[in-house]
Parts: C-alpha cells; sequence; structure tokens
C-alpha cells in the first residue's frame, strides 16, 4: 500500500515539476514561494489590522504572530525531525529546482502549514477574504512541488496542520475579543 501510495505521490509531483514546467512559471513561482518577497505586504496588512481593525484587528494581528511562531518551530524543529523526509530534489536525480535544492527535511512542508494557518484564521475572522487567502496558500504550496522541493503529501499534511492551527488560533482570537466586548460593557 505505501508504495501505491508513494507513486501517486511521484506521478503527481512528475506533472507539476516537469508536464508543467516552463520559463514564465519558473519566475513566478520563484517570487511567491519567496517568504523575503512577502515581507512588506505583511508588514502593510499587519498595519492596517493594528491601525484599522479595532480590538479585533489587533487580537488577529497578535494571533496570527503568535501562530506562525508555533507552526514554524513545531514543523522545522520537531516534526521534521521525527519525520526525516529527504527532499525530492535530494532523493530523485532528474528534479528539475529553478532554485536549486536546501539540505533541509521535506516533510511537512513549512510553506504549506504556515499559508494554510495563516489563510484558516483570517478566513474565520474575516470570511470576506476567504478567495483571496485561499488561493494564495495554495499557489504558495503548488510552488514547493513545482520547484522541486516538496512531494504534494509534504503540502497535504502542511495544509492539514496548518488549518488545524489556523482553527484553534482563530477560535482563540474570536473568544478572546468576545470576552474583552464583555469587560468592556460591564
Amino acid at each position: 500500500m505505501a508504495d501505491f501510495l508513494y507513486s501517486i505521490d511521484l506521478a503527481i509531483f512528475y506533472f507539476f515539476n516537469h508536464t508543467l514546467s516552463a520559463g514564465f512559471l519558473d519566475k513566478f513561482f520563484s517570487i511567491i514561494t519567496n517568504v523575503n518577497n512577502w515581507y512588506i505586504a505583511y508588514i502593510i496588512l499587519l498595519g492596517i489590522l493594528v491601525t484599522k481593525g479595532g480590538r479585533q484587528g489587533r487580537i488577529a494581528a497578535a494571533a496570527v504572530i503568535l501562530m506562525i511562531v508555533v507552526t514554524d518551530q513545531l514543523q522545522h524543529r520537531i516534526i521534521k525531525e521525527i519525520f526525516q523526509r529527504i527532499r525530492p530534489c535530494n532523493a530523485l536525480s532528474d528534479v528539475l529546482t529553478p532554485l536549486g535544492c536546501t539540505g533541509s527535511f521535506s516533510f511537512p512542508s513549512n510553506h504549506a502549514t504556515n499559508n494554510f494557518a495563516v489563510a484558516v484564521l483570517f478566513y474565520r475572522i474575516y470570511p470576506n477574504l476567504k478567495l483571496p487567502l485561499f488561493i494564495a496558500a495554495s499557489l504558495i504550496a503548488l510552488s514547493r512541488v513545482y520547484l522541486g522541493l516538496h512531494y504534494p503529501s509534504d503540502i497535504i499534511a502542511g495544509a492539514m496542520v496548518g488549518s488545524a492551527f489556523g482553527y484553534l488560533f482563530s477560535l482563540a482570537a474570536i473568544k478572546t475579543n468576545r470576552w474583552m466586548e464583555g469587560k468592556a460593557q460591564s
């Protein structure tokens, strides 16, 4: 059964990494996968939450920062070390790697975890943002397979873990806001 699932994982991986390979997609996915390209957007969005979002915006900003610290460190320092799955760009000889390959472990994807955690957290607080949040999270997650850095199963696992954390942190943020509303009214 494990061999069958791995063969499906490989088939999907090669579809994204080889079949869809094109110069303009190399550039597109290389740009969106790089967290350094998002810092200005993150700072602006957090600034808007803090200055224009009221109490709920400030709570959401604090929740997302704390959540990313937790999910990123949990994945990188604990979960990846437990599974120690070698990245496809290190395990397979014919992987296309427009950005090169790192030596860190692959399972699960931190990019998928963090971006789906953020998407779920903000979707639950700001439901009107559902479409752009999940499109961005999905494209960033797919970029990792396209660029040869993760297997699809790494992405699926990361999205599941991230969604769970996003849901839990959104519950905490929503309950904190309600609790503070109650305190302000009393």
